[in-house]
C-alpha cells in the first residue's frame, strides 16, 4: 500500500475512535449539560497542544458477549500536552463508551500516563466521569483501581495531582481522587460516593438524592473532599488553569516566578480592613489581599471550614502559600475540619518547595463535647506535625488574638518559624482577658463588695500586662513588633534571605503523623 493509502487508512481509523459511543451517545452526554472527553482537554489545555497516545488500544474482556463489542478508545483518552506552556499528563473518562467504565486496558491507560507523569516529572491531571467498574471484566477491574490507587500513593508530594470531577464517581473509584492533592467540582454534574441511593435505601431504609448524598456542593461544603467548586465546566477549567500557575511541577523545582506586582492598594489597604475594636470580626482575606502582588489571592476549600483560609498568593512575585484564621467565623477558632484543612495544606506546600505566611488571629481550640468527642485533640495535633515538619521557610504575623495552644499551634517561634512578627494590636497570652481574670481573681471577686466592679478592674489590670505582643518579645519568642503597613516588606525581605534555608532533619523512613 502505498503512503497516500495508510495514511487515509489511518485518518479513517482515528476519526472512528474519536467518536467514542457515537453520536447517539454524544447526544445524551450534551443533553445532560456536559462537553465530551474530548472537548473537556481542549479547552482545558493550551490550543492545539494535545497529544493523544494508545488511541487504538481495545479491551479484553470476553465474557457476557464482550468479544463482539467495540470501545473506541477502551472509554479513556490519555496523552499529554501543555497550560500556558508548561507540559502536564491528562486522562479523561468517556461516558458515551461504556459509561466510562473502568476495565483491564481502561486502568492501563491510565496507569501508563501516570508513569509518564513520573518519569517526566509533569503534573497529572485526571478528568472523571465514569459509571465505575466493568463488571463483564469482574476481578481485572478492580485489579485496576488498586493499580492507579498505588501510583496515586507513589506520586504524593512528587508531581502534583489534580482530579476533576465531571460525572458519576462511585464505589471504589472515589480512592483514586481522594487521594490527589486538588479535587475540582461542578455543580450538578459532579457525583462522588461509596454508595449510591438504591443500596442506602436497600441497606438502612433511608431516602436520598445523589445530588444531597455526594453532589459538588456536599464535597466542596461539608466533607472537605473537594478543594475547587465551579458552576460551570469551563469555570472549572480557568480554576484548574489558574491553580497550575502557582504550582511547581514536581517536588524538584519551585514555582515559576511572575512579574512583581504592588498591591491594589486603593481597594485593598490594612488600615481600611483591620478594625480598632478588638471585638470586631474582618474579613482576612482582604488582608492578604493587601500585602501579596496584584492583590490575587487563590483561595483553596473556600466553602468547607471557613474558620480558616488557605491558598495561594504571590510576593515579590514568587508563590507562597497563606494560612490564616478567620476572624469572620466562629472568631477564626481552630476545629476539627479547620485543622485536617490547614494541615493537608500545609504539608503540600512543604512537598513542593512553596514557603509558607501564616496570619494568626484566634482565641484558641474550639471548646465543647462534640468536638471533644469528634478528636479534636488528635486532629488539633496534625496542625502541630505539619508545622513542625515543615522545612520550607515559614513566616508568622500575629495580627491579633494568639491565645494559648492556638499561639503555639499557629506556627509559632516554639515549631521553629524562620520569622514571627507582631502587630502592635497582638495579644499573646495563655488565655483571654476575660476567662484568665475570672481564674486568676475567682476568690478575691467572690468576696469583693462589688464583684462585676471588681472583675473589670482585674481584668484591665490583666490586658495591661499580658494582653499585648512585648511580653513575647521579651523572650524573644517575637522577632519584631511591626506596624501593620510595613507587613508586606517585612514579609518579601524574610523571603529573600530565607531562600537557602537548610534543615537538617533526623534520620528516619518516615514520621507518623496524627491521621
Amino acid at each position: 500500500m502505498s503512503i497516500r493509502s495508510t495514511t487515509i487508512e489511518l485518518k479513517k481509523r482515528i476519526q472512528g475512535v474519536s467518536k467514542g459511543g457515537g453520536d447517539k451517545a454524544i447526544e445524551k452526554q450534551k443533553a445532560g449539560g456536559k462537553l465530551t472527553a474530548r472537548e473537556r482537554i481542549v479547552a482545558l489545555l493550551d490550543p492545539n497542544s494535545f497529544h493523544e497516545y494508545d488511541m487504538f488500544v481495545k479491551h479484553v474482556g470476553t465474557d457476557f458477549d464482550m468479544d463482539k463489542k467495540e470501545l473506541p478508545g477502551d472509554g479513556v483518552i490519555t496523552g499529554t500536552g501543555t497550560i500556558y506552556g508548561y507540559p502536564i499528563c491528562i486522562y479523561a473518562q468517556d461516558f458515551t463508551v461504556a459509561g466510562g467504565s473502568l476495565g483491564n486496558m481502561h486502568a492501563k491507560k491510565i496507569t501508563k500516563i501516570m508513569d509518564h507523569a513520573m518519569r517526566l516529572k509533569v503534573p497529572l491531571i485526571g478528568i472523571n466521569d465514569s459509571g465505575g467498574a466493568r463488571i463483564q471484566e469482574g476481578v481485572n477491574s478492580l485489579a485496576g483501581y488498586g493499580e492507579i490507587f498505588y501510583r496515586n500513593t507513589r506520586a504524593s508530594g512528587v508531581i502534583p495531582q489534580i482530579t476533576v470531577i465531571l460525572g458519576p464517581c462511585a464505589g471504589g473509584a472515589v480512592y483514586s481522587p481522594a487521594l490527589t492533592d486538588f479535587v475540582f467540582v461542578v455543580e450538578n454534574i459532579s457525583k462522588m460516593f461509596i454508595t449510591g441511593p438504591a443500596v442506602i435505601k436497600t441497606v438502612l431504609g433511608e431516602e436520598i438524592s445523589m445530588e444531597e448524598l455526594g453532589g459538588a456542593r456536599v464535597h466542596a461544603e461539608k466533607t472537605g473532599n473537594a478543594h475547587f467548586f465551579a458552576e460551570s465546566e469551563m469555570e472549572c477549567f480557568e480554576q484548574v488553569k489558574r491553580l497550575t500557575s502557582f504550582i511547581p511541577w514536581n517536588n524538584t523545582k519551585k514555582a515559576e516566578p511572575f512579574v512583581k506586582k504592588s498591591p491594589k492598594t486603593r481597594q485593598y489597604k490594612i488600615q481600611n480592613v483591620f478594625p480598632t475594636n478588638k471585638k470586631q470580626p474582618y474579613d482576612v482575606r482582604d488582608i492578604i489581599r493587601a500585602v501579596c502582588d496584584d492583590s490575587d489571592f487563590l483561595e483553596v476549600m473556600e466553602l468547607f471550614a471557613q474558620n480558616i483560609v488557605i491558598g495561594f498568593a504571590r510576593l515579590n512575585g514568587e508563590t507562597v502559600g497563606f494560612v490564616a484564621n478567620q476572624p469572620l467565623v466562629l472568631a477564626g477558632v481552630l476545629d476539627v475540619d479547620s485543622s485536617d484543612k490547614a494541615a493537608r495544606f500545609i504539608r503540600y506546600c512543604d512537598a513542593f518547595n512553596i514557603p509558607l505566611v501564616t496570619l494568626v488571629d484566634l482565641p484558641g481550640y474550639l471548646p465543647g463535647v462534640d468536638q471533644e468527642h469528634a478528636g479534636v485533640i488528635r486532629h488539633g495535633a496534625k496542625v502541630l506535625y505539619a508545622y513542625s515538619e515543615a522545612t520550607i521557610p515559614k513566616i508568622t504575623v500575629i495580627t491579633r488574638k494568639a491565645y494559648g495552644g492556638g499561639y503555639i499551634a499557629m506556627c509559632s517561634n516554639h515549631l521553629k518559624a524562620d520569622f514571627v512578627f507582631a502587630w502592635p494590636t497582638a495579644e499573646i497570652a495563655v488565655m483571654g482577658p476575660e476567662g484568665a481574670a475570672n481564674i486568676i481573681f475567682r476568690k478575691e471577686i467572690q468576696e469583693a463588695d462589688d464583684p462585676e466592679k471588681f472583675r473589670q478592674q482585674k481584668v484591665k489590670e490583666y490586658i495591661k500586662k499580658f494582653a499585648n505582643p512585648y511580653v513575647a518579645a521579651a523572650y524573644g519568642y517575637i522577632d519584631a513588633v511591626i506596624e501593620p503597613d510595613e507587613t508586606r516588606k517585612f514579609l518579601i525581605h524574610a523571603l529573600e534571605i530565607s531562600t537557602n534555608k537548610s534543615v537538617e532533619v533526623p534520620e528516619r523512613k518516615h514520621g507518623i503523623p496524627p491521621f
